[in-house]
């Protein structure tokens, strides 16, 4: 098959020059451990990086491997359940002795993994935005922080669309709990009252929208321009936005910004009345690209269905896993330590048209996209920034202000900048 020679050209070279003399620092294969919901809630976005990590796999593997080894992806289902989650973590450090990990999409589901993660000195690759207020010596984020979605979505209703009430509709767990208490109060530093900011929560797989979105029409009885920032996640957005368009709801009415749906998602159902509601992400299927081109190309190859779309958590395991792969290579073994080390300043083409960094705070540097939603379901880019830092911690809630995270030079994820001291994460999640 063919795909994308950013990967295979310079993997090859390296495999070349590295000779088998390299193999002796790992034990072949390989293992590579897929930890995503192929069953339950989840399954609706998390099946497709699995698949994806299976395609980077194979496509790894055709230019010749690595350390001399072949690698090996080793799946495991954790069926949306988060305890279960801990389970096939433990499972695949421990049984199948795997090198690495890439998986999770819920942040409830990664912070039951990460105790597990640091316990064993495992390694985790975390592809999917969330909340933030995090840094873990063993996971290295892929995905979007606050300050690379959630805040600069919220800069874009107000400075953009001149939104003056705003809806934070959230499914109850810790990531649309924790990102709307730091959007709260962004609001709040923006001028917005606390009474026109309404938040409600509903749990995972809820069917019944029709209250919640009248509530939401509510808020624009006065005249008032409305805007929905929505953290809601897996298959409940189907009924969501199904109830949007019974109500009559469109995008010059009440405006929604999504955090948690993208290509995946909307591909599961008419999207003819949300033409116009958004999404932000730091990725689009539809950029224009040549870098972007052989993916799509490479991706429909891998999967036999030129329908299927592409995603941002999906370019978040392409940027995270050949990044691992050149730090496995520049260190010469797999041992984690010795990645992590390698970790640092690893650079990678993303399939925007940028640069990938990965900073000492264990977050990548990476643009911010805002998308309009099309008929078809994809999404016109109407906003791209340059490359932004992740931030570990935000500025936005006064006892994280003070924080910051360097793994590299620190050795802390948690450094009081005031008292310049290390706090002690536990985890005790």
């Amino acid at each position: 098959m063919t795909f994308s020679r950013l990967t295979a050209a310079s993997a090859a070279a390296l495999f070349a020059s590295a000779g088998l003399l390299s193999a002796q620092d790992a034990s072949c294969p390989i293992k590579v451990g897929v930890l995503h919901s192929l069953s339950g809630t989840m399954a609706i976005s998390e099946t497709t990086l699995k698949d994806t990590m299976l395609m980077l796999v194979e496509q790894q593997n055709e230019a010749g491997g690595l350390l001399g080894c072949e690698i090996e992806a080793v799946v495991v289902d954790p069926a949306s359940d988060w305890p279960l989650f801990a389970e096939k973590a433990r499972e695949l450090l421990t049984v199948h002795e795997v090198d690495v990990i890439f998986g999770n999409w819920t942040s409830v589901s990664r912070k039951s993994v990460l105790p597990v993660i640091e316990e064993l000195n495992g390694l985790l690759f975390y592809p999917v935005q969330y909340e933030g207020e995090e840094s873990s010596k063993n996971v290295f984020y892929t995905g979007a922080a606050p300050n690379q979605q959630a805040i600069p979505a919220v800069d874009y209703f107000l400075e953009e669309l001149g939104i003056e009430k705003f809806a934070l509709l959230g499914t109850d767990y810790v990531y649309p709990r924790t990102t709307n208490n730091i959007l709260e109060q962004y609001l709040k530093d923006n001028g917005i009252a606390e009474d026109d900011i309404f938040v409600n929560y509903t749990p995972f797989g809820h069917s019944d929208w029709s209250t919640i979105v009248s509530d939401v029409q509510a808020l624009a009885a006065d005249g008032s321009l409305v805007g929905v920032i929505s953290t809601i996640n897996g298959d409940a957005n189907v009924g969501f936005y199904k109830e949007l368009a019974s109500s009559g709801i469109d995008a010059a009415d009440i405006p929604v910004v999504a955090f948690s749906v993208g290509e995946e998602e909307l591909s599961g159902f008419d999207t003819s009345n949300l033409v116009g509601h958004l999404a932000a992400w730091n990725y689009f299927m539809s950029a224009d690209t040549p870098a972007n081109a052989e993916f799509i190309a490479a991706w429909h190859e891998f999967i036999g269905d030129d329908s299927r779309v592409t995603n941002d958590p999906m370019e978040a395991h392409y940027i995270g896993f050949n990044m691992w792969v050149n730090a496995v290579e520049a260190a010469g073994t797999t041992d984690v330590d010795a990645v992590r080390d390698a970790m640092y300043g690893q650079e990678f083409p993303n399939l925007t048209g940028g640069t990938a960094v990965m900073n000492v705070n264990h977050h990548l540097s990476k643009p911010v996209l805002i998308g309009e939603i099309r008929a078809d379901g994809q999404f016109d880019i109407i906003s791209q920034t340059e490359e932004v830092p992740g931030d570990a911690w935000t500025d936005f809630l006064p006892d994280s202000a003070v924080l910051t995270s360097d793994w590299k030079d620190l050795g802390c994820g948690m450094y009081n900048t005031e008292t310049e001291t290390c706090v002690q994460i536990k985890s005790n999640y």
